[in-house]
């Protein structure tokens, strides 16, 4: 298992991790723009784009670039984030060329077609359409909206209907040659795969692409505040949240083993509280969401519309109480748990290649697995205490929620408990 890495001459990164004794490799790009890049005129601009990249090239129409990956067996896919876009295959190991092929193509060479455009102008404004239809989807866009208000950080990923009915061929092509550009991307690959093999194809393949001339990410600005949605629903979904911590601050560590600790699994505090011994809710669990520059901390709960308010309640106290301080046994197991997720993960070709992508995004270096291991380990009793004292004393949290009735109406109750 090796991980290598090199730029190219016009600045583009490539990145791989090659697997002895697998047959497959994942292979994929990473663009450095998502949702928190666009102007609020352009809200949803990158998803969109992410969508037409598959719908034709200069060399291949919509359905060649389907079957062409499949005819070898392979997967082509995409995501977008709030602060990236990924575009990714898994193939055999004889069909990476054709993968970095495929990828080359489509983020260099798409034509935008006005007809295909159209057609996926609609197909996002259906996606869009569905996450109002979901409660649970719908909770945690209303509650990052309220954390980072009137910002790039805290709009929908997915834009909204009116915005993306509006958007132009022009406008995607504009997009595209402004983010997608060789600084602003990475190339890597995982499993069967070759280092200078992958640094040739990518030199054939992306030699074309121009460096960028950098463009500013307006800061996130943490706002927090209350917000309620009543909805004709059956179930009351609410966020309780505040401020989290950005990848490189020191407390990243601990929150994260605090958050797993508090609501991660079936044995954590909230689960066994609130599921367990009261029967309140379904489903209940804590995240904790990192950016580059900060991140947003929460619990997530799903109850029964008279519940709402002894749920919401039940949440602030178990915060406060695990904040007080977690027994030696609960870190442990945090701590095994995360510990064994990040060596589940590292069996996965696709896993691998995706959390290399990452570390190259976030701290433009590969993080070796000892390295994370050891800063897990190295987190104390007295770390995590000293960082949910901080969180916990922040002056304004976020309440969201969707529910049959008009909100919870007991913000400052909660804001109170919580400090």
């Amino acid at each position: 298992m090796t991980v290598n890495v090199t730029t190219l001459a016009n600045g583009m990164r490539v990145a791989t991790d090659a697997i002895d004794g697998v047959e497959s490799a994942a292979v994929g790009v990473w663009v450095d723009v998502g949702a928190r890049d666009e102007p609020a005129e352009m809200n949803g601009m990158s998803h969109l784009l992410e969508h037409m990249a598959f719908k034709g090239t200069e060399r291949r129409d919509a359905r060649m670039i389907a079957q062409e990956i499949e005819d070898v067996g392979g997967h082509v896919n995409a995501y977008t984030s709030r602060e990236n876009t990924a575009y990714y295959a898994r193939v055999l190991q004889d069909d990476v060329p054709l993968a970095v092929d495929m990828l080359a193509d489509i983020l260099q060479n798409s034509t935008f077609e006005e007809e295909e455009l159209e057609k996926e102008r609609w197909v996002v404004m259906q996606e869009i359409a569905q996450v109002f239809d979901t409660p649970d989807d719908l909770i945690f866009d209303l509650f990052q909206e309220r954390a980072f208000p009137d910002q790039p950080m805290g709009r929908s990923i997915l834009g909204t209907s009116e915005g993306v009915e509006s958007f132009q061929r022009t406008a995607l092509m504009e997009f595209m040659a402004q983010f997608y550009t060789a600084d602003s991307m990475i190339l890597t690959a995982s499993g069967a795969v070759d280092h200078d093999e992958i640094v040739r194809l990518a030199e054939e393949q992306f030699r074309g692409l121009r460096r960028s001339n950098g463009h500013v990410t307006e800061p996130a600005a943490y706002g927090g505040g209350k917000v309620e949605r009543a909805e004709d629903v059956e179930q009351h979904h609410l966020i309780v949240g505040c401020s989290g911590y950005g990848f490189d601050d020191a407390n990243y560590y601990p929150v994260q083993l605090f958050t797993n600790a508090l609501g991660g699994g079936m044995s954590s505090r909230l689960f066994q509280e609130v599921r367990e011994e009261r029967g309140l809710a379904y489903s209940i669990y804590a995240f904790h969401s990192s950016f580059i520059d900060g991140g947003l901390f929460g619990v997530y709960a799903g109850c029964a519309d008279e519940d709402a308010a002894d749920v919401a309640e039940v949440i602030a106290d178990e915060l406060v109480r695990a904040g007080e301080g977690l027994e030696a046994e609960e870190l442990e197991r945090a701590r095994t748990q995360l510990k064994a997720g990040l060596l589940m993960s590292r069996e996965s070709t696709a896993g691998r290649c995706e959390a290399l992508a990452r570390q190259m995004l976030i701290f433009n270096r590969p993080m070796p697995q000892d390295e994370i291991v050891e800063k897990l380990d190295a987190v104390t009793l007295d770390d995590i205490k000293c960082c949910t004292e901080e969180l916990l004393s922040r002056p304004l949290p976020t309440v969201a929620t969707i529910g049959p009735k008009d909100g919870i109406s007991q913000y400052d109750r909660i804001a109170s408990r919580l400090n």
